[in-house]
């Protein structure tokens, strides 16, 4: 097993039983204590664990949110992957959406040239992409700006995108399932993704197969607020049928 599965492996498992430790690990996967040491030092510097003594813990479990920073280099050959297939849902012309996140950014830095846009969002990252790129009418929602995200939230941003209607909003998030629907870790942001989903025809999500089946803190929308998930090929099988039963069309990127 690579390093990167066995990371995918502990993650996973951090999340479905709230923490690991080193020793039952190194006999799961057939490793030496030292290699799981490292994989959970790994871990960590992309912000997804805290090490603990003889082990680690999910971050969500601390109601600690990694920054934009820290989950640049996290899935990103996945990321590149879901922006790609993301191009296949953007309108001929028209308005779209693009929520925060690093997907979200990947995806802004892969629009075509060679048709017209008009792009709403509330992400600095995203605009800062955008610009001074040609064929883009590019609308920078305000509001007060969340330093983990960089994106713009509160009182001033909802006020904004309740004047907006776009053909398609593409979001972000940090969790989706049948029962809980869209998921994020922090109130002010859920309050502009709600509105970001109110704001387009059609929503779709860009998610990686780690956020399936996961639930956040925060309620964003319904599973039916969804209309496409454009996720990586290493989603679970099961998960990804469970969604699609419930009405929402699944992409594997």
């Amino acid at each position: 097993m690579y390093a990167p599965e066995r990371h995918q492996q502990i993650l996973a498992r951090a999340r479905s039983e709230g923490r690991v430790d080193v020793a039952s690990l190194a006999i799961e996967l057939d490793v030496t204590p030292e290699t799981v040491r490292r994989d959970l030092t790994a871990l960590e510097r992309h912000g997804l664990v805290r090490r603990v003594h003889g082990g680690a813990i999910p971050v969500e479990r601390l109601g600690f949110e990694p920054g934009i920073a820290d989950r640049e280099g996290v899935l990103s050959g996945e990321k590149e992957r879901i922006a790609k297939a993301a191009l296949d849902e953007l309108p001929d012309g028209g308005a779209i959406i693009l929520d925060a996140g690093t997907t979200t950014v990947r995806l802004a830095e892969l629009l075509p040239s060679d048709r017209e846009l008009t792009v709403v969002t509330h992400a600095l990252p995203v605009a800062t992409v955008l610009a001074t790129r040609q064929g883009i009418t590019l609308h920078l929602v305000g509001g007060t700006v969340r330093g983990r995200t960089l994106a713009a939230v509160g009182t001033w941003a909802l006020r904004d995108l309740g004047d907006i209607h776009a053909d398609v909003a593409f979001l972000g998030t940090n969790g989706i399932s049948v029962e809980h629907g869209l998921t994020t870790p922090d109130l002010a942001e859920a309050s502009v993704k709600r509105a970001l989903v109110a704001a387009a025809r059609r929503t779709v999500v860009l998610a990686d197969h780690t956020k399936v089946g996961r639930a956040d803190f925060v309620h964003v929308a319904p599973i039916g607020a969804v209309d496409t998930l454009i996720t990586d090929a290493g989603v679970d099988a099961e998960l990804a049928e469970e969604l699609e039963s419930a009405g929402l069309r699944v992409v594997r990127a």
